[in-house]
């Protein structure tokens, strides 16, 4: 029995894995519920190291913080590989890593936070990441202040020691001087002790740890997380809600549902869908959304016209994306961000509605089912049904008036529109106005 356990060991024993996985793109919420599931599993798995290929300018502040997370709680070797950049958001990942080794000519810093409008957000936001940045670098022995430089220009940091034990000023380190964001280039990190080696290849760094004879696996993401990833991805996700805005922008327009508003509440699907798998959304947000689309269904089946139900179901609608756009603990830069990706949806949709409206009034089949004479009263001409003299008249309804339905007045029956109001069946009447064809009536 022994000797059947050691071979099937034998294979893990002589070949442990080392596995790939690349951080390339924005470092979106897709990307860290990878790196959540997938690092675990590979730290169940055993293997000699885990290789990151970093080629980021960054993203997400919280989906970089969880990548970061689930790094420091890697029971084995982890290697950060700067492939040409790991900017922002991407030197929080760099920092979370046992060693760092860096290609000739990249870079490394740059992690201020900034809000939607690429501006420098405040001082809570900026607080927060100097310290994450901090004290990721002092639990992997590396520099906090540099880490921290990285963050904030304005920090005054008078001293520091190089990985060689000798003391500068941080006026000596390119870059570094007041008022400037600290980004390190392959040589002045490795002088700093903010990186260990310089290859240029993952071969190279394979090679220098031992690992050229290992099973080298790549790491790559399901089809479905790839799918969540494409789809959570800011500019992805802002047309999925552009175009669920134009779907029932459209659907308002016109009675009952048809194909616009299953477009739009598709794309608003995929939307809510793919935030919940990446954990952007939770139940609160999905009983929002819900709600507000069975109010635009009651809106559209059960009442006529646009009203009120309309109008909270679209606002609860709203109000779920937008808290969908925010992370767990938002800050004030991630609220302004939030608000300018929902602005720019609901604009984008209104947009579209008027671009679609003009082009449709020029098409060729909107000219051969709409009316190109027009029939004036110069011409002989009338829309009046002759019912002038029944304005005032009392009557009953015959039918419920959802708000049209019939009437009777002095034994005609008569098709007949409310003001706006549900009128019951039996109730008194009497005619307020005729327009045209239309008998416009209310209660008595």
């Amino acid at each position: 029995m022994r000797r059947k356990i050691l071979l099937l060991l034998l294979p893990i024993l002589l070949f442990p894995q080392v596995y790939v996985l690349e951080v390339k793109g924005t470092i979106d919420m897709g990307l860290a519920y990878f790196f959540e599931r997938q690092i675990p599993q590979l730290n169940q798995s055993g293997g000699d190291a885990i290789i990151l290929d970093i080629d980021t300018f960054g993203g997400r502040v919280d989906a970089a913080t969880m990548m970061k997370n689930a790094l420091l709680n890697s029971e084995i070797q982890t290697i950060a590989f700067v492939n040409t950049k790991a900017i922002s958001a991407g030197s929080l990942i760099t920092l979370a890593c046992d060693t760092i080794i860096m290609r000739s000519g990249a870079t490394m810093g740059a992690t201020t936070v900034v809000d939607g409008q690429s501006q420098k957000a405040g001082e809570k936001a900026q607080s927060y990441m100097r310290e994450e940045m901090a004290a990721t670098a002092e639990s992997k022995g590396r520099n906090p202040n540099i880490a921290m430089a990285m963050v904030d220009e304005s920090l005054d940091i008078d001293t520091l020691v190089t990985a060689e034990g000798d003391t500068l000023y941080i006026a000596d380190i390119e870059g570094a001087n007041a008022g400037k964001l600290l980004t390190l280039r392959t040589s002045t990190a490795l002088k700093y002790g903010m990186a260990d080696y310089q290859m240029d290849s993952l071969d190279e760094v394979l090679e220098h740890f031992g690992y050229s004879e290992r099973d080298v696996e790549l790491i790559e993401p399901t089809w479905s997380e790839v799918i969540v990833r494409f789809l959570t991805n800011p500019i992805v996700s802002s047309l999925l809600m552009t175009l669920g805005f134009l779907g029932l922008i459209f659907e308002i327009q016109s009675p009952g549902w048809g194909i616009p508003g299953s477009v739009g509440l598709l794309a608003l699907f995929l939307f809510f869908s793919t935030s919940m798998i990446a954990n952007l959304a939770n139940m609160v947000e999905l009983i929002f959304l819900l709600g507000g689309i069975v109010l635009l269904g009651v809106e559209a089946f059960i009442i006529p016209g646009f009203g009120l139900v309309g109008i909270a179901g679209i606002i609860l609608m709203i109000y779920a994306m937008f808290t969908m756009l925010l992370p767990a603990t938002p800050t004030g830069a991630d609220i302004n961000a939030a608000l300018w990706g929902l602005t720019i949806a609901i604009i984008g949709g209104l947009f579209g509605l008027g671009m679609m409206t003009k082009r449709m009034l020029k098409s060729k089949a909107w000219q051969r089912i709409s009316l190109k004479e027009i029939e004036s009263v110069d011409s002989g001409y009338s829309g009046s049904l002759g019912l002038e003299d029944f304005v005032g008249k009392t009557g009953k309804a015959l039918t419920f008036l959802r708000p049209a339905g019939t009437a009777i007045f002095d034994g005609k029956r008569l098709d007949v529109v409310t003001v706006g109001d549900f009128i019951e069946k039996d109730t008194e009447i009497f005619i307020v106005r005729i327009d045209g064809n239309r008998i416009v009536v209310d209660k008595k």
